[in-house]
């Protein structure tokens, strides 16, 4: 699923009232990070996740990994932290703005 320019404005406003609730660091992307992020991704939709600076691996580059490996879509980069949303299969809680056909 894509987002439209619209629906990624409005993630990206819920975004900004959520902490980061990972953090990859010098072990960059384990499994379990992949699992944990995945099983959040179904609790919450909207995940943000903080790169430290002991990980020399560039965000855009996490970011685009995450999303393929928990098939969730990148909602926005910033400096060192991404977000990422995916809808729960189980029970969707946020609306996303309609799609123009």
């Amino acid at each position: 699923m894509d987002l439209t320019s619209k629906q990624r404005a409005y993630l990206k406003s819920l975004s900004g009232k959520i902490e980061p609730i990972f953090q990859i660091g010098k072990a960059s992307l384990t499994p379990s990070i992949t699992d944990a992020i995945n099983d959040a991704l179904e609790k919450r939709e909207l995940v943000k996740i903080s790169v430290l600076k002991n990980c020399f691996d560039d965000p855009k580059e996490l970011a685009a990994m995450v999303a393929e490996r928990t098939h969730s879509n990148v909602v926005q980069v910033i400096g060192k932290k991404f977000i990422l949303y995916r809808p729960s299969k189980k029970a969707p809680k946020i609306e996303l703005p309609a799609a123009k056909s």
